[in-house]
């Protein structure tokens, strides 16, 4: 089955826009994320202590997953970019690349199970 990865980079080439696209250079990039056993308690509460990364750990609190923009409000996006690097980097979230869409989560199980209670008290009004 050909990808739509595939086909975007054939379309470019066949219209001569960008003669050497491959699919390596058309890919999305894919983020690194600590494994639950290096989650450590100091970053995770510097991740929480922004007022805005609060509020992005809230909302993914209350769905599944949310892309970037369902998150973004009217932040700019470079700054919003360094928030969700923050919250990447500090285990409590989760960001999978589908497509062009950044679809985030919150990692609730494996926080709730290295720290059993702290996104319950962080997450009450």
């Amino acid at each position: 089955m050909t990808s739509w990865i595939q086909l975007h980079c054939r379309r470019l080439q066949r219209m001569k826009i960008w003669p050497h696209v491959t699919e390596k250079t058309i890919q999305m990039p894919l983020y690194e994320h600590p494994d639950s056993s290096e989650i450590a308690l100091l970053p995770l509460l510097r991740a929480l202590a922004d007022p805005i990364r609060l509020e992005v750990v809230r909302h993914l609190a209350r769905v599944d997953y949310a892309n970037c923009a369902a998150l973004l409000g009217d932040r700019p996006k470079s700054s919003m970019s360094h928030h969700f690097q923050v919250l990447r980097e500090s285990g409590l979230v989760k960001t999978d690349v589908q497509g062009v869409q950044h679809l985030n989560a919150l990692r609730r199980a494996e926080i709730d199970a290295r720290f059993p209670g702290l996104l319950d008290a962080v997450l009450r009004d």
